[in-house]
């Protein structure tokens, strides 16, 4: 999907130099790379960016200069996609800890289009590090557009529905969105927000937001002014005292007040911003420390349960011991894993090998629907066993047609009991669905109850879609351990480089909350405490019925083995949402239980918190809410939809908006199918959840009438890989077959004529 819609803007460009913008240009017309220099990722938007969707290219001109353009026959398909200039942008971003909530406010005109013609306008809203879209709102002269979330069964009642280009996720990172119709010559205004992470690294949180805007969304002409704003707001949390360290642009201080501080950029410009938003400052301190931010429920909460979230971060670890390390890499190899998956999965593993110490140990299983063993028992991460493990991993091993997930698990466990002194770790990497998910969880979470100190932590990777991530979370979640994703397998290698150095660089194991053990009235919503790493902080949250402790201690082991107890500080939650911090982190640990127990109460849980903050859930759909607006008279009570001209009279929205229900923008939990089948994730094989349930119900009575070994989905598979020859000798072949046939029966019909 990624480069159909970057060969769009491309192709979008080209037609885009037909536009004659007059003489008093601020830029040149925009020009497509040379050839040597093309990359898909040029196109794709590193900055809140609006398309006009183009299958007619006779309607491309300038809407205030018309001018002779060549007559074009024919249409494009796919459309073209040209960027419209932008005419203004705000960014508004409020930092609380190690979550950010993004706001982009602009103005965008569609300067590529007859007055008298109109087209859909595409956005495409690119996001930061664990993105999450949380709205769009529109708003046209006569029109206004917005999204919404609804439960899942009252999304059944819609009959409208998107198709798939409308909106989706063009990568785990880009969400666009299809408006309908806009005349050419309009402005555009717009919001859109979404929530994203912070990255950690040495003490020091970073953020970074796409606001890099191409030279050709500036407006072609001089006179038109040119104002960006940017207003960032950080709130440390627990951490008193920010000092930050870099920033992308000339912000001035407007505010600040202990942990809190307030930064503003505005500025007239030329071009738009260049670069994206970036800010870091540190909460470095020697030691590992911590604490607990308490607030009440707000009156619109359903639960009225005090909130709670506990930060622990790791400190400076120089100089410190560190865990001993006992890890077995479990790695999915049927099938489906051939290619770039297994490649960057295998580069992935020598990178993790290459940063173990000598006195740490490993070995590597892979599996299909059998397992092979790299060694029988664990080898000491020498330079030599490395060297060889990579040799081994180079080999070509018989990939079977089946994932069988259970056996190697058990085999990687059993291989890593009785190591005491380190802390064994299991690293599992697939891109299937297997059958026995819940007995393997359920088969870890007694051999955790029943394990000793220092259980093996199952580190969890899902590639692609077709894996049920949800599994994946839950089994990490159970042996307290981490989970990672990588939907785009361009994010392979650099997820997987993530997880890995997650788990190897843990600082503090086992942890408990003392208050936790004593009090029934708390609910944590993850059922174990994972390990703290030095890769970034950790953060525990819940509710609380009645009073919530006065003083609160973790405990845990450090990486000499030695215990250790932590003072967490209570403060009450100033000028932060804590149920607006913890709702993605609590949607996706609820959603993971709720299909571990298929429990319902779980699910409407999860779909109530989705619709009340606005995150996505596999329990709620998104909807694009349209209202037309009509005119009012300010002197009476008359509506009309066309005004007279020169009549007083304002904008009103109208009762019933029209209802668009969006394609499913979750990852779901899993495809059975797809995995039995061994497509690889990332195909062009991949088909959507609707149009497989349409094509299972389609094909499911006439395949086992018309072959055995064939079936109508296999059909369209075939077909879709034909060269355009192939589709016409095909087509000509079966029209004759046809004739002959029609010939036929009419001498059968008519034995005199024939």
């Amino acid at each position: 999907m990624a480069e159909d819609f970057a060969r769009a803007v491309e192709d979008g460009l080209k037609l885009g130099k037909r536009i004659y913008m007059g003489k008093d240009r601020a830029v040149q017309p925009p020009k497509p790379l040379p050839l040597m220099e093309r990359s898909m990722h040029f196109y794709l938007p590193s900055a809140p960016m609006v398309y006009a969707v183009i299958s007619d290219p006779r309607i491309v001109d300038n809407p205030d200069i018309p001018s002779y353009q060549p007559h074009v026959h024919g249409r494009l398909d796919p459309p073209a996609l040209i960027p419209l200039q932008m005419n203004g942008v705000n960014l508004d971003v409020d930092c609380y800890g190690d979550s950010a909530f993004v706001q982009v406010s602009g103005m965008w005109r569609v300067h590529c289009v007859m007055r008298s013609r109109s087209c859909d306008c595409r956005i495409a809203v690119p996001m930061g590090d664990e993105g999450s879209i949380l709205g769009v709102e529109i708003d046209l002269p006569t029109k206004s557009y917005s999204t919404e979330l609804i439960g899942v069964e009252e999304s059944k009642g819609i009959q409208n529905i998107a198709r798939p280009e409308d909106g989706q996720f063009l990568k785990p990172h880009i969400f666009t969105l299809t408006i309908p119709k806009i005349d050419g010559g309009t402005y555009i205004s717009m919001k859109l927000h979404w929530s994203q992470k912070l990255s950690y690294n040495d003490g020091k949180f970073t953020l970074t937001v796409p606001f890099n805007f191409p030279e050709f969304v500036t407006p072609a002409i001089r006179q038109i002014p040119k104002k960006e704003r940017i207003q960032l707001n950080v709130n440390s949390g627990i951490a008193s005292g920010i000092v930050y360290q870099a920033v992308s642009h000339p912000f001035q201080e407007s505010k600040r007040n202990g942990g809190h501080i307030g930064l503003l950029y505005e500025a007239n410009v030329m071009t738009w911003s260049h670069t994206d938003l970036s800010f870091s400052y540190g909460v470095s301190s020697g030691n590992i420390f911590g604490g607990a931010l308490l607030q009440s429920p707000s009156l619109y909460d359903i639960d009225q349960r005090d909130m709670f979230c506990i930060c622990l971060f790791p400190g400076s670890q120089q100089g410190k011991k560190v865990f001993r390390k006992e890890v077995i890499f479990v790695v999915d190899i049927s099938s489906s894993m051939r290619g770039r998956s297994l490649e960057s999965t295998k580069n992935a593993i020598n990178t993790a090998l290459s940063k173990l110490s000598p006195e740490d140990s490993f070995n590597i299983i892979a599996f299909s629907d059998e397992t092979f063993l790299y060694c029988t028992s664990m080898v000491l991460a020498s330079e030599e066993s490395i060297e060889n493990a990579s040799e081994w991993m180079s080999k070509e091993h018989s990939e079977g047609n089946g994932t069988n997930m259970l056996i190697p698990l058990q085999k990687a466990v059993e291989m890593l009991s009785g190591t005491p002194g380190s802390i064994p770790m299991v690293f599992l990497v697939t891109d299937g669905t297997v059958e026995d998910e819940r007995k393997i969880c359920e088969w870890m979470d007694k051999r955790m109850k029943n394990g000793g100190s220092l259980c093996p932590r199952i580190h969890t990777l899902g590639i692609g879609k077709f894996c049920n991530h949800h599994f994946l979370r839950m089994l990490a979640m159970l042996s307290r351990g981490e989970y990672g994703a990588a939907c785009d397998l361009d994010t392979i290698d650099s997820q997987m480089q993530k997880l890995f150095s997650k788990g190897l660089s843990t600082v503090l194991a086992n942890i408990t909350i003392d208050a936790f053990d004593d009090h029934e009235q708390i609910e944590v919503y993850s059922s174990c405490i994972p390990d703290l790493s030095s890769e970034s902080p950790l953060t525990i949250c819940g509710r609380c019925q009645g009073s919530f402790p006065d003083t609160l201690k973790a405990k845990g082991i450090l990486g000499d083995l030695c215990n250790v107890i932590i003072d967490l500080k209570i403060e009450k939650a100033m000028n932060i949402s804590l149920d607006k911090i913890s709702a993605r982190q609590q949607i996706d640990l609820l959603t993971a239980q709720a299909w571990f127990s298929e429990n319902k109460q779980l699910e409407e849980k999860v779909a109530k918190l989705s619709l009340r903050t606005c995150n996505i859930s596999e329990y709620t759909r998104m909807i694009l809410l349209e209202k037309g607006k009509i005119e009012r008279d300010t002197d009476t009570t008359e509506a009309r939809k066309v005004p007279k001209k020169g009549d007083a009279c304002k904008l009103l929205d109208s009762a019933e908006p029209k209802k668009i229900l969006l394609q499913i923008l979750t990852v779901g939990f899993g495809d059975l199918l797809a995995t039995a089948e061994n497509i690889c994730p990332g195909s062009e094989e991949e088909i959507l959840p609707e149009v497989a349930e349409m094509l299972n119900k389609a094909t499911s009575n006439c395949c086992g009438r018309l072959c055995r070994h064939c079936c109508c989905l296999c059909c369209i598979r075939c077909c879709s890989k034909m060269s355009n020859q192939c589709s016409i000798l095909l087509t000509q072949l079966c029209g004759a077959v046809a004739c002959v046939g029609c010939s036929q029966l009419c001498a059968l019909c008519c034995p005199q004529e024939g």
